[in-house]
């Protein structure tokens, strides 16, 4: 537990200690909780659905076990963890500002958590995209680098890694409390902060941004646009009208989620570069930072909901059996063909391209 040592004043002495605390922290509780609970909520509720339906489908269907369907598994997890560990911590935390109840080991865990989810992510859809690239536009490599075996080897790699490069910043915070006051001593103001140098977290955090958001996003901006010049140059030799619009759809496809990818996770990695840089005495900066904390919260979360939708707008075989199965669940009578359509699976790489694309447009403190 570190003490947190603030300038003294002498009126201070007079004040109550909930005052004290107002003084020294600010509000106990955020003025903008309610709007951003009912939105958390909002996201929350779809996303664990989607997230839900997505794992359902991938572990019901054997056809949907594809190397493809694999890296989609673990990146649905990664939003199961954020949405139903991660929300509710950022949700009291905005309710009840101090003190932080879940001491020191509910810090680390916290961060570690949030680290951990957004670093494995981020490698999920990087790994994701070599694969489609491979698959692509060396379609003969395929057989050795997109086997089951090969990618569940690859996610348990990427998550062993994301852990231990989320150890750093989470060995910086720890328990910060006032310090006493005239013989008063304020437990109640116990929050989960910084208790490391500064300069410590400013340099991991520079270094996880340009690691694991813009290096990512140039790497797949890369690897995509060489798999749309791929399939031009299919749609240029090929005679097939469906082929062809296949390829015009997915290179358009591509595009749009590159841009929702950066989207969606570059107001987080603003939100953690101002809070490494900005002046903590400057009322503008302030205000400025908290208007940036919204809205990369929301974009956060939305990035782990988005992605079911996604898919199911993308792909026919994801929505055929996201209505399957939430049809098999109200009870409602099943049509012989649509059943024997499931049962059969098609194992087109049509939509095996546009279901791994998919989780281009996805994304913690």
């Amino acid at each position: 537990m570190t003490i947190l040592f603030l300038s003294p004043g002498f009126r201070e002495m007079c004040l109550s200690e909930e005052e004290y605390l107002t003084l020294q922290l600010g509000p106990a509780k955020s003025p903008r909780f309610l709007p951003v609970c009912i939105t958390y909520l909002v996201i929350f509720m779809v996303g664990v659905l989607g997230n839900s339906l997505t794992c359902a489908v991938i572990l019901r269907y054997k056809v949907m076990q594809t190397p493809t369907n694999y890296y989609l598994l673990s990146l649905a997890v990664s939003d199961l963890l954020v949405l139903l560990l991660g929300m509710p911590l950022e949700l009291y935390e905005m309710q009840q500002n101090y003190p932080f109840l879940l001491g020191e080991g509910g810090c680390y865990f916290k961060i570690f958590l949030f680290e951990t989810v957004c670093f494995a992510s981020i490698l999920n859809v990087t790994a994701l995209s070599v694969e489609r690239y491979v698959a692509v536009v060396h379609p003969l490599k395929v057989k050795y680098l997109a086997t089951r075996a090969h990618v569940k080897r690859v996610i348990l790699v990427l998550w062993g890694l994301s852990m231990l490069c989320a150890v750093p910043n989470a060995s910086l915070h720890g328990i910060v409390v006032l310090p006493p006051w005239f013989g008063r001593e304020f437990p109640r103001s116990a929050i989960c902060n910084l208790v490391k140098p500064a300069w410590m977290y400013n340099m991991i955090i520079l270094i996880s941004t340009l690691v694991f958001f813009a290096l990512p996003l140039l790497i797949i901006s890369i690897l995509y646009l060489l798999i749309g010049l791929q399939l031009h140059r299919e749609k240029v030799r090929s005679t097939a009208t469906r082929l062809s619009k296949r390829n015009l759809q997915v290179t358009k496809m591509l595009c749009v989620l590159v841009v929702v990818f950066s989207l969606c996770w570059a107001p987080f990695h603003v939100d953690r570069l101002m809070w490494s840089y900005i002046d903590p005495s400057s009322a503008r900066h302030q205000m400025i930072f908290e208007s940036v904390h919204i809205v990369s919260g929301v974009c956060f979360y939305l990035s782990s909901a988005v992605n079911p939708i996604l898919y199911n707008l993308m792909s026919t075989r994801f929505r055929e059996r996201f209505g399957h199965i939430t049809c098999h669940a109200r009870g409602c009578p099943e049509r012989s063909h649509f059943k024997k359509h499931l049962e059969q699976g098609s194992a087109q790489q049509q939509e095996t391209d546009l279901v791994a694309a998919g989780e281009i447009g996805k994304r913690s403190n």
